[in-house]
């Protein structure tokens, strides 16, 4: 099998082993290297010589900081919805391929591990965070939702933790990581060539994570846990931040504070995704959720581009929300976002 500039693609003896080599970009994912990984899992599931793959990170930054949001930006000033519409039914499809997959998935979470990266990591059947791992669903902050099948991860994670993650996107380590159920073992990353190695010489899966795995050093959100569910547990936005800003925590006040400098839209049709995914039947129909979300952001939406623009383009870090925070939302904000049908559906 060939590799290709960004993706490396190799196989030792029964494992299969997927590198993402773009590091300079912290492995951000575009069209290609989606088509390029899910081509080698499509060939590795008809092969019986495969008894599982590795999924990891070239470079020492990171795994996967998410999709090119520059690329997107790009198509998305130059008015191209149909590419925007490609890219997303490409990448939701290999999150379902994988979270689907015939062999078991080893994901290296390893470093910054974020958006498209959970789209990856997050569902693959071994999830491996490490001491330098970072993890997060940060697309509120430029005016998009978590998707990937980020919503129905965090529609699972316990108490309101996942609604606190969606809104504000916040990083976590390696402990809180496990603990909300985004990864499942934690590795020091010294260790994950000698549990390549021992893969590669035919040692059980799951013996050998147990062998390298250690306790991580201890997170932070066990202690906030009190607040964060209390908080986020509220009807609205508006009704979270105010309860936020009547809580004695710092922590929580800081919080208030944080999502008031967020887009008002993304933030209400955020929350609404999270407990929306908490009562939908399985991963394709949360991919299918997201998909129109993104699809409406993408192309009726102007924080998305503002958003991407001040964060990434001019880096001015000084967006200019439509609304504002502080502003009314229109009364039909969630049956606009949520009766959104895109052009093509995403399992058509």
């Amino acid at each position: 099998m060939e590799s290709t500039p960004t993706v490396e693609i190799e196989q030792r003896g029964e494992i299969g082993i997927l590198t993402l080599q773009r590091p300079r970009a912290l492995n951000a994912l575009d069209l290609e290297m989606v088509e390029v990984l899910a081509a080698a899992l499509e060939r590795w599931e008809r092969d019986d010589s495969i008894r599982a793959v590795v999924l990891r990170g070239g470079g020492d930054r990171g795994f996967c900081a998410g999709g090119d949001v520059r690329g997107l930006y790009e198509t998305l000033i130059g008015d191209h919805p149909e590419q925007v519409e490609a890219f997303f039914r490409a990448e939701y499809a290999l999150n379902a391929r994988i979270a689907e997959y015939r062999h078991p998935i080893v994901a290296f979470a390893d470093g910054i591990t974020m958006g498209g990266g959970i789209g990856l990591a997050g569902h693959a059947s071994h999830r491996i965070v490490t001491e330098r791992s970072m993890l997060a669903m940060p697309e509120t902050r430029i005016g998009f939702t978590p998707d990937v099948g980020g919503s129905w991860l965090l529609g699972r994670a316990p108490g309101r933790v996942g609604e606190y993650l969606a809104l504000t996107g916040n990083t976590v380590g390696p402990a809180d990581a496990i603990a909300v159920g985004l990864a499942d073992h934690h590795v020091p990353s010294v260790r994950l060539e000698g549990l390549l190695s021992a893969l590669e010489d035919g040692a059980d899966l799951d013996s050998a994570i147990q062998a390298v795995a250690t306790e991580p050093a201890p997170g932070t959100l066990t202690g906030e846990r009190e607040w964060i569910d209390v908080a986020f547990a509220q009807p609205t936005v508006a009704e979270i931040v105010e309860a936020l800003r009547g809580r004695p925590e710092n922590a929580a006040r800081a919080t208030a504070a944080h999502l008031g400098t967020l887009p008002p839209t993304a933030l209400a049709v955020t929350l609404e995704a999270v407990r929306r995914a908490r009562k939908l039947p399985d991963l394709r129909a949360t991919l299918a959720q997201e998909y129109g979300l993104v699809l409406w952001f993408g192309t009726t939406q102007p924080d998305l581009v503002e958003g991407i623009r001040a964060q990434l383009v001019d880096k001015d870090r000084s967006p200019r929300w439509n609304p504002a925070p502080g502003q009314e939302l229109p009364a039909d904000l969630l049956d606009q976002a949520y009766g959104f049908t895109p052009p093509t559906p995403l399992w058509g």
